[in-house]
């Protein structure tokens, strides 16, 4: 699946997952439990060549995965990430 690169607005519950979704002026509703996307932490890029065996590189959440649907029963999966000030949608799924 492409990436997209689109920003959105995202709404989040009070833990950090998200709950609602606005994607090209329509609104979203989350209708499963969404899922973490991880990747490497920011403070271990100064550090990716060592190795780390056996242990293994800290991870943390780089953003989420979710089904979300619209009023009129539109449903799509979407992952989103945020880069610190805008959300960014990644990937849409069918």
């Amino acid at each position: 699946m492409p990436r997209v690169q689109e920003f959105v607005e995202v709404w989040t519950s009070e833990a950090g997952e998200p709950e609602r979704l606005v994607w090209r002026a329509r609104r979203f509703r989350v209708t499963d439990m969404p899922t973490a996307l991880v990747g490497p932490c920011d403070w271990w890029s100064p550090f990716t060549d060592h190795d780390v065996s056996p242990g293994r590189i800290p991870l943390s959440i780089s953003g989420w995965r979710f089904q979300a649907s619209a009023d009129d029963g539109e449903t799509h999966v979407f992952d989103v990430e945020h880069d610190g000030v805008h959300w960014n949608l990644l990937r849409v799924f069918d």
